[in-house]
């Protein structure tokens, strides 16, 4: 499995990759975010937002577990953090297939009702203000996306 790896200085750095991200999502793209606390998963999914179109403000969904936001494609923002130990069907599927693209912040924690082919994005404290982030593509589609945002 290729792995890509991307150094960001700044928040401004990190929501400018996410908006060039979104730039290139389609319908029924799923990004599964992971890495430390703080690091900057909620921010990454700003960017995106940005890349989609989306004006709305943009929060984590920590509390409702979904958000929904309108811009070129629905934006499907799932924070899964607090279903740890639960292990019933919560119909996650109909974002994942659905109309809109799906960003799962701590996406490890329903890992077995992820679709077969995703991107995984690790994101990792590297020092006071930089960030590592790991793009871990899973399926053809999510390949060729890392390959066009990571030329860039």
């Amino acid at each position: 499995m290729k792995r890509y790896e991307r150094i960001v200085c700044s928040v401004e750095e990190t929501l400018e990759f996410a908006s060039q991200l979104g730039e290139k999502l389609k319908e029924n793209d799923v990004i599964a975010l992971e890495g430390d606390l703080g690091a900057g998963k909620t921010t990454f999914t700003k960017g995106l937002a940005k890349g989609l179109g989306i004006k709305r403000t943009i929060s984590s969904p920590t509390f409702t577990i979904v958000k929904e936001y309108k811009g070129r494609l629905p934006l499907y923002h799932m924070d899964v953090y607090r279903l740890e130990n639960t292990f019933e069907d919560l119909g996650f599927d109909e974002y994942f297939d659905g109309d809109g693209v799906t960003v799962i912040e701590w996406a490890h924690l329903i890992k077995p009702q992820l679709p077969d082919e995703l991107l995984w994005i690790y994101l990792y404290h590297q020092g006071e203000s930089e960030r590592k982030m790991i793009l871990e593509p899973i399926g053809k589609r999510y390949e060729q996306l890392c390959e066009e945002i990571i030329e860039r």
